[in-house]
């Protein structure tokens, strides 16, 4: 068995998609974080993070776009899917990528305190899981960090 190419050009690309959502959630005042599920060179879902605007905690961009995804696949497993995310995935994200049975997760700024794909702690690569994502990290870093940093900053100058 061969491993996938990966298409560095495609992961850029689709970062910039997921960075489109984040600049969406970043307008609704939300932490500005997009994600984006492509199958077959396709988006097949995209969203951004709406916790506030939904008051759900579960309503983080992985998981509104695990659910779109399932929906337009017809099928809750997401195999031969990439998920793009500009901020790597907390571990709630990471429990239901695993759960979902996506195969590969590109995401763009790292989390030190809660990043659950290999920062804090790597949940989407646990040895006692069913399913295993394959992770590329840093796509597009500087421009998620910055839109990160630049919404924290003017959060802090609101108080």
């Amino acid at each position: 068995m061969t491993d996938p190419i990966i298409d560095l050009q495609s992961d850029h690309y689709f970062m910039g998609e997921a960075l489109r959502q984040a600049l969406r959630a970043y307008e609704a005042e939300e932490v500005p974080v997009g994600a984006v599920i492509a199958r077959a060179g396709r988006v097949i879902a995209r969203a951004f993070n709406q916790v506030e605007l939904l008051k759900d905690a579960t309503a983080h961009a992985e998981m509104l776009a695990i659910t779109q995804a399932a929906e337009a696949m017809g099928d809750w497993r997401l195999a031969e899917c990439t998920l793009y995310v500009t901020k790597e995935p907390c571990p709630m994200c990471a429990g239901a990528i695993v759960h979902a049975r996506v195969p590969r997760v590109v995401y763009g700024a790292g989390d030190a305190k809660a990043g659950a794909a290999g920062s804090a702690l790597n949940l989407l690569q646990f040895p006692g899981l069913n399913h295993r994502s394959e992770i590329t990290a840093g796509v597009r870093e500087a421009e998620c960090r910055g839109l990160l940093q630049q919404f924290f900053a003017e959060q802090r100058g609101k108080g």
